[in-house]
C-alpha cells in the first residue's frame, strides 16, 4: 500500500492571496495597538492612552512587527531575505499565533479584572480582529516542507507539519569582526529581553511576556536565525563566553529596584548550583536526588565561621577563608558520601542520594542543643549573618559607580557572577579534558568504559566531589545573600527553589551535558515562580505537567548538543550506509591491492 505524500506547497487552509491577507491583518493589529484598549486605569499598564502603547500593548506591537517582517520577507523584498534562511512561512504562522495569544489573553484579563467585555475600548477589538485575520491567513500559506511518507495526512499532523521548517542554508562567510559584532548584538538583545521579563511589575504582563517570548523564539528558530547565531557562537567560543559575561555584568546597572536585582542574584546562585549538578548528572550520568544538601553544607559551614552572633562556633573568618571552608566541607561530604555509594548504579544510587539529602536536613534540624550538640540552632537556623566587607568594599550598602547606584542585591549579584564565571570555566575545562571524555564514556556505557581500561569508580567519585565543591562555593554566597540559613531551605522538593527536584529539572530542561543549558533552565525555573506568586499553591502540579510536556516534545532539553538531538529524534540518517556497488575502476583497484 502506497502512502500519499503531501506536496511541500500544500497549505493547511486553501486561501487565495494568503500572504496579502496576512500582511493586511498584521497591519490592522498594529493600528489597534495605538488605540485605547480600555477606558479605566484600574487595569495595570495604562491601556487608556491613544497613540502611545503601554503594558501588554507593547508585547502585541513587537509580535506584530515581527510577523510583518517575516511576511514581507516572503515577498522577496531586497534587504529582508536574510530574515528567513530556513523556513519562509512557518515563522509567519508562529509569530501570528503569538500575537493572537497575547492579544486574546490581554482581552480576557481585562474582562476578568474589570468585570466584563463592556470595559473594552475599540482598540482591543481592532487588534483582536487583525490578529485573527493574520493567523487564519497565515495557515493558508504553503508548508515549508513535505509531510513525511510514513505520517498519515490527518489535520493534526498537517498542522504540526506546517509549523516545521527545513534547516537553513549555509550563510556566506563574513569577516571575523562582523561575526563578532553579530554575536555582541545578539547578546545585547537577549539582555534586553531578559531584563524586560524581570522588570515586569504585575502577573498579567509577565504571562503575556512568556507567551510572546515562547512564540517569538520559536518563529526565529523556524526562520533559521537561531541556527545561524549558534554556528557563529560555536565558531567563536571564547568571544561568546566573554559576551555572555559582559551582558550579565551589565544587568545590575539596568535595575533601579532592589527586589529585581535580588531575583537576578538568586538566579545566578540557582544556575551555578545547577551547573555543578550538571557535572554529576549531565557528564558522568549519576542520578543525584540529594544534591541540594551540598549547597546546604557550604552555606552552613560559611555561616558558622562568618561572625554571626548566634553561631555556636563564635569565630569570624575573612571571606576567602569562609569560601574555602564551605567548599572544603562540601568536598569532604561529597567524598564521604560518594565513596561507599558510587558502586551502585541507576535507581539504587538515586535512592541513596535522596536519603542523604533528607538525612542532612534532619541532622541540622536536630543539632539544637536538645536532640544533639548545639551546632546549628536546629530549626531556627543561623540568622543575622553579617554582610561582607571585601577589600574595604561593603556589600551591605549602596555604592555609586560611574553614575549608577548599586544596592546590596546588585553588589552580591556581581560577586556571584564572579563565582559563576569560575564554575563555568571549571565545567568547560573539565568537560573538554580526558577526564570529561571518560565521564561521557561512563555515562553512555559504564561496562564498556570499564572494559576499555577506565577506572569508573575513581572517575565517578571525582565527578561527585567536584559537583559537591561547586555547590559549596555557591552556598557560601547564598548564606550572606539570604542573611540566614535554615534546614527548610534544603528540601528535596518544595515551592521555593533551590531544591533537589528543581535543580535536577533545571539540568533536564536546559539540556544535560551542555554549558548554557542548565543556566537557561535555572533562570526559567526561578523567574517564573518568582513572578507568578498567585499560582504558588499549584506550582508543583504545573511543574509536573511542564516536565511531562518537555519529555514528550523536547526530551533533549531547550539547549541540546548534537549527540542528544541524534539520540532523541529521527534524522533520516542510517547508522550503516547503504551498500554501493563498486565501479570497474574501484574493483580493479581492490584487486590490485589484494
Amino acid at each position: 500500500m502506497t502512502t500519499k505524500t503531501t506536496p511541500a506547497n500544500s497549505a493547511l487552509i486553501a486561501l487565495p492571496a494568503a500572504r496579502h491577507i496576512t500582511t493586511a491583518g498584521a497591519a490592522i493589529t498594529l493600528i489597534g495597538t495605538f488605540l485605547a484598549w480600555t477606558w479605566t486605569a484600574e487595569f495595570p499598564g495604562d491601556l487608556t492612552v491613544t497613540g502611545y502603547p503601554g503594558g501588554l500593548q507593547v508585547l502585541t506591537l513587537v509580535g506584530t512587527v515581527l510577523t510583518l517582517l517575516f511576511a514581507l520577507s516572503g515577498y522577496g523584498i531586497k534587504g529582508l531575505h536574510w530574515l528567513t534562511p530556513g523556513g519562509a512561512n512557518s515563522p509567519v504562522r508562529l509569530a501570528a499565533l503569538g500575537v493572537l495569544g497575547t492579544t486574546a489573553f490581554t482581552i480576557g484579563a481585562i474582562a476578568v479584572k474589570l468585570g466584563g467585555v463592556v470595559n473594552l475600548e475599540p482598540g482591543a477589538w481592532v487588534s483582536l480582529l487583525g490578529a485573527i485575520i493574520a493567523t487564519v491567513a497565515a495557515l493558508g500559506l504553503p508548508s515549508d516542507q513535505e509531510l513525511d511518507d510514513t505520517t498519515r495526512p490527518t489535520p493534526l499532523n498537517r498542522f504540526i507539519n506546517c509549523l516545521r521548517a527545513p534547516a537553513p542554508t549555509r550563510a556566506k562567510e563574513l569577516p571575523n569582526w562582523a561575526e563578532i559584532l553579530i554575536i555582541a548584538g545578539a547578546f545585547g538583545v537577549a539582555l534586553h529581553v531578559f531584563t524586560y521579563g524581570i522588570d515586569t511589575e504585575y502577573a498579567e504582563l509577565f504571562i503575556g511576556y512568556i507567551i510572546s517570548v515562547a512564540f517569538g523564539f520559536s518563529a526565529l528558530t523556524r526562520a533559521g536565525l537561531i541556527a545561524r547565531i549558534t554556528r557563529l557562537t560555536t565558531k567563536h567560543r571564547n568571544v561568546t563566553l566573554a559576551a555572555a559575561l559582559i551582558a550579565a555584568f551589565c544587568f545590575p546597572f539596568t535595575q533601579q529596584n532592589e527586589q529585581y536585582a535580588l531575583i537576578g542574584a538568586n538566579i545566578l546562585i540557582f544556575a551555578t548550583v545547577a551547573l555543578g549538578l550538571n557535572v554529576v548528572v549531565g557528564l558522568a550520568g549519576l542520578l543525584d536526588l540529594g544534591y541540594v544538601a551540598f549547597l546546604g553544607v557550604g552555606a552552613y559551614a560559611a555561616a558558622l565561621v562568618s561572625g554571626s552572633p548566634l553561631s555556636p562556633v563564635g569565630v569570624q573568618f575573612p571571606f576567602w577563608a569562609a569560601v574555602l571552608t564551605g567548599a572544603a566541607a562540601s568536598l569532604i561530604f561529597g567524598v564521604v558520601i560518594g565513596a561507599p555509594t558510587l558502586r551502585l548504579r541507576g535507581d539504587y544510587l538515586a535512592i541513596v542520594t535522596l536519603g542523604f539529602g533528607e538525612i542532612f536536613r534532619l541532622t541540622v534540624n536536630a543539632l539544637n542543643g536538645v536532640s544533639g550538640p548545639d551546632l546549628t540552632n536546629g530549626s531556627q537556623g543561623i540568622p543575622s549573618i553579617p554582610d561582607l566587607n571585601l577589600f574595604g568594599f561593603d556589600f551591605g550598602i549602596s555604592h555609586n559607580i560611574a553614575g549608577f547606584t548599586l544596592g546590596r542585591s546588585a553588589n552580591y549579584y556581581l560577586l556571584m557572577l564572579a563565582f559563576t564565571a569560575v564554575v563555568v570555566l571549571v565545567f568547560r575545562r573539565s568537560g573538554e579534558s580526558r577526564i570529561g571524555r571518560a565521564w561521557v564514556a561512563i555515562r553512555e556505557d559504564e561496562t564498556a568504559a570499564t572494559a576499555m581500561g577506565i577506572n569508573a569508580f575513581r572517575l565517578k567519585l571525582l565527578a561527585f566531589a567536584l559537583g559537591a565543591t561547586l555547590a559549596g562555593l555557591a552556598g557560601t554566597v547564598q548564606a550572606h545573600v539570604s542573611y540566614t540559613v535554615t534546614p527548610e531551605q534544603y528540601q528535596f522538593a518544595g515551592s521555593v527553589p533551590p531544591n533537589s527536584a528543581f535543580l535536577l529539572a533545571a539540568v533536564i530542561l536546559g539540556g544535560m551535558g551542555t554549558l548554557s543549558g542548565p543556566l537557561v533552565g535555572a533562570a526559567l525555573l526561578y523567574l517564573i515562580p518568582a513572578k507568578l506568586q498567585f499560582m504558588q499553591d499549584y506550582q508543583l502540579f504545573l511543574f509536573g505537567i511542564a516536565l511531562i510536556l518537555l519529555m514528550r516534545f523536547r526530551p533533549e532539553g531547550l539547549v541540546a548538543d548534537r549527540r542528544k538531538q541524534l539520540e532523541f529524534h529521527e534524522t533520516g540518517q542510517l547508522d550503516v550506509p547503504p551498500d554501493t556497488p563498486l565501479t570497474d575502476q574501484a574493483a580493479g583497484t581492490t584487486k590490485a591491492g589484494a
